[in-house]
């Protein structure tokens, strides 16, 4: 069976038991989520979340891109949250990246220029949680009403760190 035909069957067993249509479109704990597309992050796992309680946001590094904050506004002006946490995590492999060896790759193997891209690796991954936060909060589009912190998630452990 192909990866989408796996995915459509296991949708069917999950829609025929499926009894959470009726939740509203407002996550009822007010919580936006900015973390990693890392497949190993299960966000609503290790926070304790369930369907319809945040909204998650997810791209590579977990960071707080122009389309990230895009999507906190929008959570927060159409949908009222009013919390924010960023999780980045060890691991991660936008510590291991650089925009020259992506742009170049893409160029090699694509022909494609990149270099109106930042594909916003980092090197320090505490920092990169201070960076993330800092530009949230000096967004003229966030209320500084919005409480932001952040966090790194332990991949090996599960746990959270806050990073102050």
């Amino acid at each position: 069976m192909t990866p989408v035909g796996e995915l459509l069957r296991a949708n069917e067993t999950y829609a025929a038991t499926f009894q959470k249509g009726h939740l509203p479109g407002l996550p009822a704990r007010r919580l936006g989520v900015l973390t990693c597309m890392d497949a190993r992050l299960d966000p609503a796992r290790f926070l304790g979340l369930e369907e319809g309680d945040a909204h998650v946001i997810r791209n590579a590094g977990g960071r707080a891109s122009e389309d990230a904050v895009r999507s906190l506004v929008i959570s927060q002006q159409l949908h009222g949250t009013n919390t924010v946490v960023v999780i980045h995590h060890t691991d991660c492999g936008m510590l291991t990246l650089s925009n020259a060896d992506l742009r170049t790759k893409l160029k090699q193997e694509l022909g494609a220029d990149a270099e109106h891209i930042d594909f916003l690796p980092f090197q320090d991954l505490e920092q990169s949680v201070r960076d993330d936060v800092a530009t949230l909060k000096a967004s003229p589009l966030i209320p500084k009403s919005v409480t932001i912190s952040g966090f790194i998630y332990e991949v090996r452990s599960g746990r959270l760190i806050p990073v102050t």
